[in-house]
């Protein structure tokens, strides 16, 4: 076999692919007679496909849609992605690009206290649970839980 991979996958090349693909497709599934050209020609089309993407090379690197030292605001993150201004980044990262906050960061190449929340955001939730009283530990009972006199 030769080095070049212009050889490797040769017009050729993936005729022969193709056909294996295929033939193996129709011994191992039902298929009528009418629809194996429709099987081949999509074949083909993905292994010309992928043929294309290996000419173009590795993908270049992505360039942050905004600098990373105004993407972290008091009132906003703005994400290195899309540009979209975020309170919480964590969950669009996932829901969005299937990111966790780990693999972002190191895509970026950001430090690991890289906030996923904006700050003014955060004080507001911390003050919100403060006024609730959430994450203070109370007694054996509480200030709900205190027992009454019996009323007899």
């Amino acid at each position: 076999m030769s080095e070049n991979s212009d050889d490797l996958v040769s017009g050729d090349a993936i005729l022969r692919m193709t056909a294996d693909i295929v033939a193996a497709y129709i011994i191992n599934n039902a298929i009528a007679s009418e629809r194996v050209p429709e099987a081949i020609s999509t074949v083909f089309a993905s292994l010309s496909g992928l043929r294309e993407m290996t000419r173009e090379g590795p993908a270049k690197p992505q360039k942050p849609a905004v600098p990373i030292r105004r993407s972290v605001t008091p009132d906003y993150i703005i994400c290195l992605e899309d540009g979209k201004k975020m309170k919480l980044l964590k969950r669009h990262l996932r829901a969005v690009f299937g990111l966790s906050p780990e693999e972002y960061r190191a895509k970026w190449n950001l430090p690991v206290d890289y906030p996923m929340v904006a700050a003014n955001y955060a004080k507001r939730r911390a003050a919100f649970a403060k006024k609730f009283g959430l994450g203070l530990k109370t007694g054996r009972q509480g200030k709900r839980g205190r027992r009454r006199k019996p009323l007899l």
